[in-house]
């Protein structure tokens, strides 16, 4: 997620010089300034140089990241969390007052620009500082405020939710197999009906019931296939999922307070 940001940035136009990369490894420090030109730095001469900072490392990496730069950072400065889980809370209490923090849930399709990523304000957080993490989230895709209360919901509908829909893409091809077709012809075949599933969904604002209903002949083929659906309960079997992703982001923040 780290480099499709900076990728990201790139290619929404900011200036290389403008932009610091914080990593250790010596081999991935020179592939990204040889791919990008930027320049790579410690995550301390980051901290202290740079006015916004976006910190991309697993959730169980964050306390030690943070206790290493904290004392390179002011007041006034912006640190942008991408991590799951990690509460704006538990990162201002490891960072000197003053110091706006703004939580992210962004996902895998920012690799594409098609990312959909929520963020909330911290306590320190500023009208400026909330639009600037809008404006970098945005070079990747899109992005909406939420309340923070709100995050370990959308961490289970779009932060894990690619992997949900890369599963039923999976389900659906090999489905496609069984039924007798060529595996390259049953992804060709529903590759493109997500896709342009997914392009009438955006682009003609209708409500999926009423796309649904307008496949759903009576008594056809889809509304045979839609019934074995609701017998093995899927409904309810994706409801219990995404509970399950939203237990587990709270578990993630508890585990790190």
């Amino acid at each position: 997620m780290g480099e499709t940001l900076l990728s990201g940035l790139v290619r929404a136009g900011r200036r290389v010089d403008h932009l610091l990369v914080g990593e250790k490894r010596a081999e991935r420090a020179s592939e990204l300034e040889e791919r990008y030109g930027v320049a790579v730095v410690s995550n301390v001469e980051a901290a202290r140089k740079a006015d916004t900072l976006a910190l991309v490392v697993k959730p169980q990496d964050m306390g030690d990241l943070l206790d290493e730069i904290a004392s390179a950072l002011r007041p006034g400065q912006l640190v942008v969390s991408l991590a799951a889980g990690i509460t704006t809370a538990f990162i201002e209490a490891r960072v000197p007052e003053g110091v706006a923090v703004v939580r992210v849930m962004p996902n895998t399709p920012a690799l594409v620009d098609e990312g959909m990523a929520a963020i909330s304000p911290g306590s320190h957080c500023s009208e400026d500082h909330l639009a600037e993490a809008e404006a970098l989230m945005a070079s990747v895709g899109k992005v909406l405020r939420i309340p923070e209360r709100q995050q370990d919901a959308v961490t289970a509908i779009s932060g894990s939710g690619p992997a949900y829909i890369f599963y039923v893409v999976e389900s659906m091809i090999e489905a496609g197999v069984h039924l007798g077709l060529p595996r390259s012809t049953a992804s060709e075949l529903v590759i493109q009906t997500l896709v342009g599933s997914g392009k009438m969904l955006r682009e003609t604002g209708t409500h999926p019931t009423v796309l649904r209903e307008q496949v759903t002949s009576p008594a056809g083929t889809t509304a045979a296939a839609l019934r074995e659906l609701e017998v093995h309960k899927v409904r309810a079997a994706f409801l219990a999922a995404m509970e399950a992703a939203r237990d587990r982001s709270r578990a993630l923040a508890e585990g790190n307070g």
